[in-house]
């Protein structure tokens, strides 16, 4: 009995020094375990541009109101909707039967008034009769070829042509319409789209932005300063040709608090027409700037936080200010500098005072566009 327990107790000492001994050599290859591995990146300054956008409306640079000149009806619409045309070009025919009537008589009334002066010529030139006479038929001559002149040029009025070149917008009457100089709706537009302009607004805010960032004494100064503009399609696509903004209302619109602002765009292709809509990209240059990815950051209680890499490789999180956000990366205002590291990925695996293994990372591989990969 003696020995069996004896040989128990032997049993279990033996058990519990081959734990000890076990759980000594799992502590020592723990211990002897490196550190996690991260991406670390030395922030340096860059500078880089950021874009606002407004919503715009388009007009070709002319836009001609072709209205009729005199009363009448519409006999012939020679073009239609779309069309391009010359400056001169006929566009609408009203009828002009009465007109021509009225020529007619008018003509009459001139050589009416024709036989009676050379009639009285020679009367006069005898002492027969007064030279008032004379003179006061030659102004009844006068009268009856300005009479005759003013319809004429009706005649010609009821020819309606373009005064620009151009493309014919809506035809707003067709044949048969009757049309006169006091008419609200015009007959049709014909817009010069060579070149088109793009109108926009600014609210106060941003207007005292662009005043205070822009190089330049006075507005005209800062207009031409200020950099190209693009513009963004409906669909959208950028738009080929770049817009300079050329000028703008410089007073604050009390009903709706913006500033008007007018781009031009060349439009060669002429892709862009009267009434297209888009957004003006305008852009705003950060120089020398430090900019993070935000896949390098989390937030925590409303907080833009990093982590940066400090002596002995521990790592401690900061809060950065940030100015602005462009295509996924920040803009810092303050909290880091250059110089600084900082933990570029796997910011949710971190905790302050952590000791990290860095693997070094060129800084401008951080600069793609990436998401925030993690908010706390």
């Amino acid at each position: 009995m003696k020995k069996v327990k004896l040989k128990s107790i032997i049993t279990v000492c033996f058990a519990m020094v081959l734990l000890s001994s076990c759980g000594n050599k799992q502590d020592n290859q723990q211990a002897q375990m490196p550190p996690a591995t991260f991406p670390v990146a030395q922030i340096a300054h860059k500078t880089i541009t950021g874009y606002q956008e407004y919503p715009t409306n388009i007009e070709g640079i002319v836009n001609s109101h072709v209205r009729a000149k005199i009363s009448g009806y519409i006999q012939k619409v020679f073009v239609d909707e779309g069309q391009k045309v010359t400056k001169g070009q006929p566009l609408f025919k009203l009828e002009t039967q009465s007109l021509s009537q009225d020529a007619g008589s008018a003509k009459a009334r001139i050589n009416v008034a024709q036989v009676e002066v050379d009639k009285l010529i020679p009367l006069v030139e005898k002492n027969i009769i007064s030279a008032v006479q004379l003179e006061t038929a030659k102004a009844n001559l006068a009268q009856a070829k300005a009479n005759y002149n003013s319809i004429v040029a009706n005649v010609d009025y009821a020819t309606v042509k373009s005064s620009v070149d151009g493309y014919v917008g809506s035809i707003n009457f067709r044949e048969g319409s009757l049309v006169s100089p006091s008419d609200a709706t015009p007959l049709t537009t014909v817009s010069d789209i060579k070149q088109v302009y793009a109108f926009f607004s600014l609210n106060e805010a941003d207007y005292l932005d662009f005043l205070q960032k822009t190089k330049g004494e006075n507005l005209n100064e800062k207009i031409a300063n200020f950099p190209e503009v693009s513009l963004i399609l409906v669909n959208g696509n950028t738009y080929s040709e770049k817009g300079k903004i050329e000028t703008s209302s410089g007073q604050i619109n009390q009903n709706t608090g913006t500033v008007n602002f007018r781009a031009i765009f060349n439009n060669p292709n002429e892709l862009l027409t009267n009434g297209n809509s888009g957004k003006i990209n305008i852009p705003t240059i950060y120089e020398n700037a430090i900019v993070i990815p935000q896949e390098a950051t989390y937030e925590q209680q409303g907080n833009i936080m990093v982590f940066k890499v400090g002596e002995n490789n521990t790592v401690s999180s900061l809060i950065v200010k940030v100015k602005t956000s462009i295509d996924n990366l920040y803009v810092v205002e303050s909290g880091i500098k250059e110089g600084d590291k900082i933990v570029t990925k796997g910011a949710e695996k971190l905790r302050t005072d952590m000791v990290i293994t860095p693997q070094e990372i060129p800084f401008d591989s951080i600069m793609k566009p990436i998401k925030t990969a993690f908010k706390n």
